[in-house]
């Protein structure tokens, strides 16, 4: 009886709702320098055109909507009466919109911004410039998008362990399986005891950890999960 589920989602969970995934053929890496827009090194060589890169990528979230994937796993969310933790690598505010509320950001978020002065947090809308003023101290030229960048730290790690320690249900969605630390929580549940879901359009890198895997679009293979599971058809 599953009493415990810890969620993992990547970009292949949005790609429906037509954001860009990264690391496909046509994702945002094989158009983009990574180098150059997602690193601090990047930031401090040409914030300009870092701020270019999110002001874009801000203003293309705010035309799209969440689908059926993101509403499933907020209503398995409501209706699971147990331990639950949504910890998604997207910096979009999709699982939000759906009506998710145990969520994590380890990536962070497109619409918050950082201080690199103080280290101040605060919500953001609005363009982003090396003239925009941070809230919290006043100053200007320190804001930045309070996203992770490549060489950085995820946030809110030691609670991700500690949910992944005691889960008896891990689920990965939409992710390539590449990027760690999210490409190890698989065997981080599994010493523990966890069975293990993978739910992808295809096999990721890390498909043989896990105990069953599901592909094809999230859109269908999420909602049969999530009916699956709350049936009792699928533990």
């Amino acid at each position: 009886m599953t009493s415990s589920i810890v969620i993992l989602t990547g970009a292949g969970i949005s790609a429906e709702s037509g954001i860009s995934t990264f690391r496909d053929p046509d994702g945002i890496w094989a158009k983009v320098d990574y180098r150059e827009v997602a690193t601090p090194e990047g930031f401090a060589a040409n914030p300009a055109r870092v701020h270019q890169f999110y002001n874009w990528r801000r203003k293309n979230v705010r035309t799209v909507e969440p689908n059926a994937a993101h509403v499933a796993l907020a209503r398995l969310e409501h209706a699971f009466p147990g331990d639950f933790l949504l910890v998604t690598q997207n910096v979009d505010s999709l699982h939000e919109r759906a009506g998710s509320q145990r969520l994590i950001h380890m990536h962070g978020q497109h619409d918050q911004a950082l201080c690199n002065a103080c280290g101040g947090r605060s919500a953001w809308e609005d363009e982003m410039s090396l003239e925009s003023r941070c809230p919290a101290c006043e100053q200007t030229g320190h804001m930045r998008p309070d996203v992770v960048w490549f060489g950085e730290m995820p946030y809110q790690m030691e609670r991700i362990q500690a949910a992944l320690a005691a889960c008896d249900l891990f689920v990965s969605i939409g992710t390539s399986g590449n990027v760690y630390p999210a490409a190890g929580f698989v065997r981080e549940a599994q010493v523990t005891g966890a069975r293990t879901v993978e739910l992808n359009l295809e096999p990721s890198a890390g498909a043989a950890h896990f105990d069953e895997t599901d592909h094809g679009p999230a859109t269908r293979v999420v909602p049969d999960f999530v009916e699956r599971l709350l049936s009792g058809r699928g533990r």
